[in-house]
């Protein structure tokens, strides 16, 4: 009993020495500080996360249970801007926290000037791209340019090509693309030269319909302002459409064929599946009016009128050959 009395009483003695200590008493005052203070930062960010994603499934729900077909403008816009708002919020959380704990440290703020002011130069040559990313899509959000959703085409410095797609997500620093293979890109704001928006507001399909250049083209005027009139029959075409399919008449004219164009305004991105519909309504009446497109390639007797006889001559060449 004595022994293990004596062997308590160091341990305890070391236990209430190290909380009443210098490290003991500065970790129950600044330490508890700094930890409620990263813990907090924590979970108001993860809560600003829920909160922006509730946002955006609340957006996505009231487009899923109303009659639209796209999405509004506004309902783009908003989830862009719920996207930047929890960005741009979660960085100043942890700015505010960095310099709450700067304070509890006891940190001279007033002596680092000098240092972060050379730190700041230094680092401004190296982010200065960063720098030109947000601007870019701090200017993309407040102009409107695109949003959420929207079927876009965008050049890029130092690209050969355009990178096409719908936007699924745009922040101050990038611009996710999805493709129609289901590849994302993710293109930097500053890298944007130009961007075209193919589902503002709405759009326009633009069908080329060759037809031989011996066809009547009165004919096939009428035939395909028929098209453009029953189009807006169609309960699943008309409501894609604005307006009626608009015939615009011959857009060029080649040695074999004659181009028409037929054009119709339509609901945004949805022009590529009207100008589908279209199409295939416009090969069935050219058909069932007898009108062959350009399209329609002649068979081999077509091609060649004196096939027939030769053919014949040849059979009866072998009849004799075998006689």
């Amino acid at each position: 009993m004595t022994t293990n009395t004596l062997l308590a009483l160091p341990v305890a003695d070391l236990w209430h020495g190290f909380w009443h200590g210098e490290i003991g008493l500065w970790l129950l005052t600044v330490g508890v500080r700094i930890a409620l203070l990263v813990i907090g930062a924590l979970l108001t960010a993860r809560l600003i996360n829920w909160i922006a994603r509730r946002v955006t499934r609340r957006i996505d729900a009231e487009y899923q249970e109303s009659d639209q077909l796209v999405r509004s403008e506004s309902a783009k816009h908003r989830q862009a801007v719920a996207s930047v708002i929890s960005w741009v919020s979660i960085a100043v959380l942890f700015v505010v926290v960095g310099v709450e704990i700067t304070d509890a440290l006891n940190v001279p703020v007033g002596s680092l000037v000098a240092p972060a002011a050379v730190l700041g130069a230094a680092l401004g040559f190296g982010a200065q791209k960063l720098v030109q990313d947000l601007l870019a899509g701090f200017f993309i959000i407040t102009e409107r340019q695109y949003g959420f959703g929207d079927l876009v085409q965008l050049s890029m410095i130092g690209a050969s090509e355009a990178s096409e797609g719908t936007v699924e997500e745009v922040t101050l620093r990038v611009t996710k693309l999805r493709t129609g293979e289901g590849e994302v890109f993710t293109v930097p704001n500053g890298n944007i030269v130009q961007s075209l928006n193919m589902s503002k507001d709405w759009a326009r399909a633009v069908v080329d319909i060759p037809v031989p250049a011996s066809a009547d083209l009165n004919r096939v005027n009428d035939v395909l302002h028929d098209v453009g009139e029953k189009a807006m029959e169609d309960a699943r075409l008309s409501a894609l459409l604005l307006d009626s399919p608009q015939l615009m008449g011959v857009e060029s004219i080649e040695l074999d064929t004659v181009n028409l164009r037929m054009v119709a305004r339509t609901l945004p991105g949805k022009q590529f599946e009207v100008g589908r519909r279209l199409r295939i309504r416009i090969i069935a009446a050219l058909t069932t009016a007898g009108i062959a497109t350009a399209d329609q390639a002649p068979t081999l007797g077509n091609l060649n009128p004196s096939s027939g006889a030769a053919d014949q001559e040849t059979g009866a060449g072998r009849t004799e050959h075998k006689q």
